[in-house]
């Protein structure tokens, strides 16, 4: 039992872990902040779902459909959306997140409506999310370290200067979103086959927002800031579930207070290399409260 459960939990962190990369590229890496990527992880839960009930495609290729259809119709929105900037864009996400919701919701004769769909099969298993997560993981770090990665933190570090540097940023930004939906969709179509049930009211608004808060409360410009914070906050929620009263005041506790300690998040645009816990461990050896040095004075 405590294997099955200790299981669960792994194949859960991978399916949030793929969905916060995603995010992690689109608002970390090319600065555009978004409030509506739970749309793209409904579009790919209910296609996995469909494809696999209804017409009993082999689960590996809807999983693959559901990341491609999101990544598509993200693709189409994203061209006369991301003309926008700031906070302009972030009102526009919010609104079509919420939209997708609605039409999923309303939509009865293909997604059966508020009420759910359900006879999913059972099919993310551990190994399958953890080696989707492990397949995209590597990806994105070779994505981040090419010339797009760098097109796109220029567009997060200042999208006018990068324009007249001759980045086709316009294209670069629709490109950010196309990818991001890729990894949420196949997100939500793991999710799909992990709880064997799926509705509507689990891809709202408080489902964005919780992905947004674990890439900065992790560190924006940075993937292995995005895995910890993921990994902290669903520990945190899996861990106090036996006082269901109380875990929510603890995620919320953790959040605030990594946010006052520490307002850039845990990794702030490092990443977790050798050189950066030298340089930790060399500056902590240098603070005061290391304690007195081989002298005896104080550091």
């Amino acid at each position: 039992m405590v294997e099955g459960y200790a299981s669960g939990v792994v194949t859960l962190l991978a399916i949030n872990l793929i969905a916060a990369l995603g995010v992690s590229l689109f608002t970390g890496f090319t600065g555009i902040f978004t409030l509506g990527h739970a749309g793209y992880m409904a579009i790919g839960a209910y296609t996995a779902a469909i494809l696999t009930v209804e017409y009993e495609v082999h689960f590996a290729a809807a999983i693959l459909a559901g990341g491609v259809l999101s990544m598509v119709l993200a693709y189409l929105i994203g061209l006369p959306t991301l003309k926008l900037v700031g906070d302009y864009y972030a009102i526009v996400s919010l609104g079509l997140g919420e939209a997708i919701r609605l039409i999923i919701e309303n939509w009865n004769s293909v997604t059966r409506g508020a009420r759910g769909y359900p006879g999913i099969d059972n099919y993310t298993s551990m190994t399958v999310a953890v080696s989707f997560f492990l397949v995209l993981c590597v990806l994105m770090f070779f994505l981040i370290n090419s010339r797009y990665g760098r097109a796109f933190k220029a567009c997060r570090d200042d999208y006018v200067a990068a324009s007249l540097l001759g980045f086709n940023t316009a294209h670069f930004r629709v490109l950010s979103l196309a990818i991001s939906a890729f990894y949420c969709g196949v997100a939500g179509a793991l999710l799909a086959g992990y709880m064997s049930f799926i509705q509507p009211v689990m891809f709202d608004q408080v489902k964005s927002t919780e992905l947004v808060s674990i890439v900065v409360f992790g560190g924006l410009g940075s993937t292995s800031g995005c895995l910890i914070g993921t990994t902290i906050l669903t520990l945190v929620t899996e861990l106090f579930r036996p006082i269901s009263q109380y875990r929510m005041l603890v995620y919320g506790a953790v959040l605030v207070l990594i946010m006052v300690l520490r307002p850039e998040g845990i990794m702030g645009t490092n990443e977790l290399t050798p050189a950066y816990a030298r340089r930790v461990l060399k500056r902590w050896r240098k603070s005061p409260a290391a304690g007195p040095d081989e002298k005896g004075g104080s550091r």
